[in-house]
This record gives C-alpha cells, sequence and structure tokens, in this order.
C-alpha cells in the first residue's frame, strides 16, 4: 500500500541530537521508505540549523505563532526530507533544544506548541502538492498535534504518538489552557488535566489514533505504577491501541567490517587487535573481560551501582573503560573507581562518537545495568559487535538480549547475561557469570557469534510500522 507521512519531533540525527530519540527519528525515513512510505520530518529551526537552510523555499507561513511570525522551510538533509519550522522568537536561542546557558527555557511548553500546532495544520490541509495520510508524533514536544488534530479536526489524517521516554511528560500549569489553544471543556483527568496541570504527552496520549513505545516490554511495564510516572492509568485505559516496536540501529554506520582493524563473525583477529589498542590506548592490562560502559552517568542508567561490583569483578581479573557524562556525583564516583584502579579501570568524563566505535570494537562486553529502559541502542551496538552484553531485565533490554541460562546454553541461544532485581547482588552475580562464561573459550566464541547474528536494523521495525500505518490508513 504505501502512503504519505509526517514525522514531527524536536531532534532528529544528522540535524540535531541530545539521545536515541534523534536516532529513531532519523533512521525511519530511509526505513519506511522500502516499505512505499514518503516521510518528511518537521524540526523547530533552533540556531544551529538556521545557517543550513538558507536558500530553501517556504512552504507555509504563519502569521500569528505565540508572539511572532512562522515559516517552514522545505529541503534534504542526508536524504531525510525535512521541514523546519523557522520562528526566531521561539527557536533562534543560544543552547541546545531545551535549554540555555541560564537553564531549561522557561517558555518550552509553548516553543512545542507551536512545533505541535504547525504539524497539525499542515497534517489537516497539507502543503502544495503533498498532504500526509499519517502524523506521527514523538515524544512530549510532539504530544500536542495529535490533540490539535481531534480538537479542531483531523482531515482524515491518522495520528500516531510515540513514547521514547515516559520520564519527559511536558508539564505546564493549567492556567496556560487558553494560552496552548487547548478547549476550557476538555479539562478534567479523562482528558488533559493532569494533577491540576497540562502534560503535552498525556493531551497526545488522550487523543492519538494509536499510542506506540520503542519495545513490546516497554508497553507493558508502562502501565505498571513502578514504571508509568503517573501515566500507567492512561496507558492502561487505553490498552487496545498500545504496542510495542522496537527500535534498530543503523547497520552501515555500525559495522564491525568498516572499523579499523574490521573483523566480522569469521573473521575475529581484528577484534583481538582492537582490544590490544584500546588496553594500550588506556593504559590497562586486563587478564579477563574487558567491558566497557556507554551512558549517560545517571541514576535510570544504574550507574550508581558501578561502586559496589566493580572491585569483585576486577579481583576475578576483569577490566572497565567508562565513557559519558552526566550527575556531578556520579561523574566523581566514576573517577574515584579509575583512582582505585589505576591499569584496570580507565574513565573518560563527555561524549566521543569515535572512541564509542574503538570501544564497541575492543570490548569483550557492554555493562547496561538500568533501572528502566525504553529500548536501549548500547546493548544492540554490543551484539552487532560482539561485545557481550549484561543487561537488567527491563524494557527493551529484556527484548534484544537471550541470557545464559542452562536452558538458553544448552539450545545454543543465548547472546549475552541478564539479570533481575536491578540491584548490586544481582548485578555482581551477572558479572560473576560473564567471567564463568569468559573463562570457557569454545562456549565464549560460541556466544559471541549469536550475538553478531542477532538482528538489530531496522528492517523488522518498519515492517511493523508499515504494517501500523496500513491499518489505521485502512
Amino acid at each position: 500500500m504505501g502512503g504519505r507521512v509526517l514525522s514531527v519531533a524536536s531532534e532528529c540525527v544528522p540535524l540535531v541530537k541530545t539521545g536515541g530519540l534523534a536516532d529513531v527519528v532519523g533512521a525511519l525515513p530511509e526505513a519506511l521508505a522500502a516499505k512505499g512510505w514518503e516521510m518528511r520530518v518537521l524540526l523547530p529551526a533552533y540556531r544551529s540549523l538556521r545557517a543550513g537552510a538558507e536558500g530553501w523555499p517556504v512552504v507555509w507561513e504563519e502569521g500569528d505563532l505565540w508572539g511572532g511570525q512562522g515559516r517552514v522551510l522545505a529541503g534534504e538533509v542526508g536524504g531525510i526530507s525535512v521541514l523546519l519550522l523557522d520562528a526566531p522568537h521561539l527557536y533562534d536561542r543560544e543552547g541546545g533544544p531545551y535549554a540555555g546557558p541560564q537553564g531549561e527555557f522557561p517558555d518550552n511548553a509553548i516553543r512545542f506548541a507551536a512545533l505541535s500546532w504547525i504539524a497539525a495544520r499542515i497534517a489537516r490541509e497539507g502543503l502544495a502538492g503533498w498532504k500526509p495520510d499519517m502524523l506521527h508524533a514523538h515524544d512530549w514536544q510532539a504530544g500536542l498535534a495529535p490533540a490539535y488534530l481531534a480538537y479542531y479536526g483531523a482531515g482524515g489524517v491518522k495520528s500516531v504518538m510515540t513514547i521514547h521516554n515516559i520520564a519527559f511528560q511536558g508539564w505546564a500549569p493549567g492556567h496556560m489552557l487558553g494560552i496552548l489553544r487547548l478547549p476550557a471543556h476538555a479539562f478534567h483527568p479523562e482528558a488533559l488535566e493532569y494533577y491540576g496541570g497540562i502534560s503535552s504527552l498525556k493531551a497526545g496520549l488522550m487523543t492519538a489514533d494509536w499510542i506506540t513505545t520503542v519495545s513490546p516490554s516497554y508497553a507493558a511495564e508502562l502501565m505498571r505504577p513502578e514504571f508509568g510516572m503517573g501515566l500507567e492509568g492512561v496507558l492502561a485505559a487505553r490498552g487496545r491501541v498500545v504496542s510495542g516496536i522496537l527500535n534498530g540501529v543503523d547497520t552501515t554506520i555500525w559495522n564491525p567490517a568498516r572499523e579499523e582493524p574490521g573483523f566480522g563473525p569469521k573473521t575475529m583477529a581484528g577484534k583481538a587487535a582492537a582490544r590490544a589498542r584500546l588496553c594500550q590506548e588506556f593504559g590497562l592490562e586486563v587478564p579477563g573481560p574487558l567491558a566497557i560502559v556507554i551512558s549517560r552517568l545517571t541514576d535510570q542508567k544504574g550507574v550508581d551501582l558501578l561502586p559496589a561490583v566493580i572491585p569483585d569483578f576486577i579481583l576475578g581479573g576483569g577490566g572497565l573503560i567508562v565513557l559519558g557524562s552526566g550527575e556531578p556525583g556520579m561523574e566523581a564516583a566514576m573517577r574515584n573507581l579509575a583512582a582505585r584502579f589505576p591499569g584496570r579501570v580507565a574513565v573518560r568524563i563527555g561524549y566521543d562518537e569515535a572512541l564509542s566505535h574503538r570501544l564497541f570494537s575492543g570490548a569483550d562486553a557492554v555493562l547496561v545495568p538500568s533501572r528502566f529502559e525504553p529500548c536501549g541502542l548500547t546493548q544492540m551496538y554490543g551484539l552487532r559487535y560482539g561485545a557481550l552484553p549484561v543487561v537488567s531485565q527491563v524494557g527493551g533490554l529484556a527484548d534484544t538480549v537471550i541470557g545464559a541460562s542452562p536452558a538458553t546454553l544448552a539450545a545454543g541461544a543465548a547472546t549475552g547475561v541478564t539479570f533481575h532485581p536491578v540491584d548490586a547482588m544481582a548485578f555482581g552475580q551477572a558479572l560473576e557469570r560473564l567471567q564463568a562464561l569468559y573463562r570457557q573459550p569454545k562456549l565464549w566464541a560460541k556466544l559471541r557469534a549469536n550475538a553478531m547474528a542477532h538482528p538489530v536494523g531496522w528492517e523488522a521495525s518498519a515492517a511493523a510500522y508499515a504494517g501500523l500505518y496500513e491499518r489505521l490508513a485502512g
């Protein structure tokens, strides 16, 4: 069948990225094109994007966009059809998408309401020669787009709302209802009202024709209070239109055969060479498994468990390299680990894409002890590169990694190590299992081959999205 989709989001690779949301929004257009769906991506024209859009044609003009004019520019970047909402009074600012030097922008509710307003208008009315069949809204920043369609007329367009991380909900005080162009009659708990205020994410969840999350397990978890962050009742009530579709990774960019040195499932010498180079780069001597952590350094990611479990892992012969940034206390704890175990633990605060490729190439294992994980891409990169994932059994981690147990080892199916609950005892036991597997070279080689053969690309996910669009459009 196929058709047209307007995707609306706050970030998209290769234009602007703060997290995994950008990777997904950037990967979907190409993945869906193979299924006959033409996708255009609507983004705010942040200061960092305006120069690159110089000379792009104006395809939409809006006279009254919360205190100033707006216009939509159309162009192509990296094979993606991009629509940029150019509204300098809202987006031409120093800093990132959500915050500047003084912290979070106080008018974020309005800034992303404007993005959603334009998305809904384009979806309803179409551009010259192009009208979408589907509006696909991503996270709270686009949550009001399905709501504006529902309250101002959908024009035959269906809407899909995807939750990438329910922890971020786009809250605004209740007195802003009229300012956000939302109807007073909908300000009650069964519609827009959320603990006395407004959540743009809840608005999207209440009004979208379908809701997806970025993994099947996360979809189920979100209906429980320990994961739903206050929105579990909304999702349970709408359960019939909620489904989980796993993210994929870009297997062209994340391809061990293209690294230096390159390697693959049948040519693993390059991985051994990459490991040796990595140890030399960081001044490490590691007789056992070399593990990596590439993560935001936050409680959500379970990084606070590392100081409790790494000493025994080091005692058993392991080594660790941490790459990431986040909470100051967590950064200090990682530096402290490196100071306690010189030659076995190294830490690099910040993010470095080239270094992350070298880390996956040289590592034996990647540790992802998240307390909740909507999907997670890190464990998928680990699978692809034969760095066995050690993961907590939550969300997308549970959906992508087959833990080594007597049954899965007997079936020859294991691809990593899983643990539950998410605490230091279970995590420590998982690291002991990892070391026991590492001491059995034939079994380790089998696990690594399984991991590298596991499909992590977009093919199955794109087919699932295309199937969903077709059901809704039909």
